[in-house]
């Protein structure tokens, strides 16, 4: 797949001087929490021997949106997504179990309703990842791979499930796998489009809202393969488990992007390209163009 050491500005002499010290035992602190994440993310991986072979896909949903609120029930011709999406999860060939986990009655109601198996989870739950981990505590039996399949892509390919599912039983050095797909020009600048970079092995460098990589035109360059970041991710259990545990970092924070907080903790995230037309649900506006979709394509 296509995709500094800071210098010195200060002599021997300066080196002494109280701002400069203060610079370098920041400096220090930093590295150490990052050797500290690093060594613990190798202990981690070094006891990590068994095949994951146990899955269970969970469809995080909650009502409160701030951009679109009660979304998991919009009707999409006929149907809430949350019920379209759950129907495209279902059939994935690698997941054992299909659950939805909310903090919503009236989504639970919902879905109980046509037939899926619901895990209620708490309101402080910071984002799908936490709300998948407090789940995965609730299930009854034991799982090694927890899908996080986002209510928001009705038209999720099972296909990409089943990737996502086998890129990370694949790479037993990775905790944590997620797909992209080839980015349009024209949401190269639209901040709910994540973007990723990896590496020549398929490991995840950076996620952004912005366009990376930028080139000095400050142009969209029309021959680079730039990488749109689909919502879809499976964690290793036992890594979600300790995940809340992980303190929030500054490139999460400043991005909003949980999956940054997994890189910057020193552990590797498996990325697949697929062929897909991604099409999430953000706005009231986007079921409209859903809806439309669906019916060129003759999908009920």
């Amino acid at each position: 797949m296509p995709v500094c050491a800071p210098s010195s500005s200060s002599s021997s002499n300066s080196f002494g001087s109280s701002s400069n010290t203060k610079t370098w035992i920041v400096h220090g602190i930093v590295a150490g929490v990052a050797i500290a994440a690093a060594v613990g993310a190798r202990a981690y991986l070094g006891g990590f021997k068994k095949f994951r072979s146990r899955v269970v896909g969970i469809i995080p949903a909650r009502f409160a949106s701030s951009r679109f609120q009660g979304k998991p029930l919009v009707q999409i011709l006929g149907k809430p997504m949350i019920q379209r999406t759950w129907e495209r999860a279902k059939l994935a060939t690698t997941l054992d179990h299909v659950v939805v986990a909310t903090d919503d009655e009236k989504i639970a109601e919902c879905c109980r309703g046509f037939g899926a198996d619901v895990i209620m989870t708490s309101e402080s739950c910071q984002n799908g990842t936490e709300r998948c981990n407090e789940a995965l505590h609730k299930l009854e039996k034991k799982y090694d791979v927890v899908v996080n399949i986002q209510g928001d892509e009705p038209l999720i390919e099972p296909e990409i499930i089943d990737g996502v599912v086998k890129a990370l039983q694949a790479a037993p050095d990775a905790v944590f796998s997620t797909a992209v797909t080839s980015l349009k020009p024209e949401d190269a600048y639209d901040p709910n489009r994540v973007k990723c970079v990896v590496d020549n092995h398929g490991y995840a460098i950076y996620f952004s809202r912005g366009l990376i990589p930028f080139n000095k035109s400050g142009k969209v360059n029309p021959q680079y393969p730039y990488l749109l970041h689909l919502g879809i991710q499976s964690y290793d259990s036992k890594f979600l488990k300790i995940y809340p545990e992980l303190r929030p970092t500054i490139l999460q924070l400043e991005e909003d992007l949980e999956q940054l907080k997994v890189l910057e903790n020193g552990y590797k995230m498996k990325v697949i390209k697929v062929d897909h037309e991604a099409h999430g649900v953000d706005t009231p506006e986007d079921v409209e163009k859903i809806e439309s979709l669906m019916r060129q394509r003759n999908l009920s």
